[in-house]
């Protein structure tokens, strides 16, 4: 913690001078410095340097699966860098940890997706899964299937591919030189799917990208049979499928897979985020034995695609470690049996609410629309989301607003290991927080 005024003031003012942080309000840094300057974790919370605890609601960025302070994954990192610290994958060189890794990652994806690219993380993971699909029809004698087709509302990354395929404007509006050969369709009709197939022509179509929870977008799970459709559309069309799987990858949902609740494989998944809940930088790409064996036949040379710290051995014993976790404390099912009680309790609020609408969720994450009249649909004129968000911070909880696109919605994904004490705790918070906002703006209670 902060020994005097003075220190917290001096980090307070060298973060404001040297840190340009990422995805925040540069202008709302300068006036107010850093919100929260965190020191320690542990579960489903976050202590601050002034000793303020919160529950951590959306698991940092939907990835601390695993929950805050475990050593478990600290002492494999040590061990790992005891002994092997890092060595390049580049030119067939390997490690045990990456070798493990990938056939424990074979193991746990639906179907017969076999075979992992390692990556840092999500962006770079999509980016390389547009560039294999691009380079599978190259050596397909097809390099005019180039075109990705992904939804509207769906975010894919920051890179500049994963940018382009972002389907929320705002992402693609900060930069002026996203790469060509992006498209967008409804996010959920099949339909508009295929009318973009015909428009553009299939055959310069090289995949079709798809979270099946559209994360950033508001938590908005697929429709059952959605992707059923889309892999008809896909495989009518000669067209590749990748699921984007790095929020709902490695048991959000309440199956390791997002994917899987929909009884579809798909022919790639990125992955990344809850591999190693966070503590180490990882993701990657998974490829279906077809896509791979058609690799191996048709390739000669170099395989001219690799990060610096693809397969890094000490993130990939990380990742072996938190899957080990992950089994034994059995979270998947704990996602899901809690995800059951967080939107009981969403429940309970939109009875409680007048300002609570539509809530929805798929295992471990969550979504509360906000509206002006539930009978209308009609929205705040000024969106209520950070509102409550400032609420709820106040009383001890982190959530995040989603305002993309005329949205005013809270989204939630706490740690796995979330008991139902603790999501009674949340709901009392949130309880409290939009009674405060109602307050403010006037409504009944």
């Amino acid at each position: 913690m902060f020994t005097d005024d003075f220190e917290r003031a001096e980090l307070q003012e060298l973060d404001k001078k040297h840190f340009l942080h990422p995805t925040s309000s540069i202008e709302q840094l300068q006036e107010q410095g850093p919100t929260f300057i965190f020191a320690e974790g542990q579960g489903i919370y976050l202590k601050d340097m002034d000793g303020r605890t919160v529950i951590d609601g959306l698991s940092s960025l939907w990835n601390v699966n695993m929950g805050h302070g475990r050593q478990e994954l600290g002492v494999a990192a040590m061990e790992q860098m005891s002994s092997l610290g890092f060595s390049s994958c580049f030119a067939n060189f390997s490690h045990e940890p990456v070798i493990r890794l990938a056939a424990k990652i074979a193991q746990l994806t639906p179907g017969d997706l076999n075979t992992t690219f390692f990556t840092s993380g999500g962006s770079e993971s999509n980016d390389t899964a547009f560039k294999i699909v691009r380079h599978y029809w190259i050596l397909k004698g097809q390099p005019e299937k180039k075109k990705i087709i992904s939804r509207k509302k769906s975010y894919h990354g920051v890179a500049m591919g994963a940018t382009s395929a972002t389907g929320l404007k705002p992402f693609r509006d900060f930069t002026n030189s996203l790469a060509p050969d992006f498209y967008y369709v409804d996010s959920f009709l099949p339909e508009s799917l295929r009318d973009m197939i015909e428009k553009e022509d299939p055959d310069t179509i090289a995949a079709y990208i798809a979270e099946p929870v559209q994360g950033t977008g508001g938590v908005l799970p697929a429709p059952k049979e959605y992707f059923k459709e889309v892999q008809k559309i896909c495989d009518e069309y000669n067209i590749l499928f990748i699921a984007d799987e790095v929020i709902t990858g490695f048991g959000r949902t309440g199956k390791y897979f997002g994917i899987e609740h929909y009884g579809v494989t798909p022919d790639l998944m990125s992955i990344a985020k809850g591999i190693t809940s966070g503590y180490i930088p990882l993701g990657g790409v998974v490829l279906s034995e077809r896509i791979h064996q058609e690799l191996i036949e048709l390739s000669s040379g170099m395989f001219l695609h690799g990060y610096t710290y693809s397969g890094h051995p000490v993130a990939c014993a990380v990742a072996l470690k938190n899957l080990e976790l992950i089994e034994r404390e059995r979270a998947v099912e704990n996602a899901r049996t809690m995800g059951t009680h967080m939107l009981k309790g969403f429940e309970r609020l939109q009875q409680k609410h007048e300002m609570v609408g539509e809530v929805r969720g798929l295992g471990l994450m969550g979504a509360i629309e906000l509206v002006k009249d539930k009978t209308t649909n009609e929205r705040f004129a000024q969106p209520a989301a950070p509102m409550v968000v400032s609420e709820a911070m106040k009383r001890g909880l982190i959530c995040r607003g989603v305002l993309y696109e005329g949205a005013d919605t809270l989204v939630f994904a706490p740690p796995l290991i979330i008991t139902e004490q603790q999501i009674e705790e949340m709901i009392d918070i949130l309880h409290d927080s939009l009674t405060a906002v109602g307050k403010e703006i006037g409504l009944k209670l």
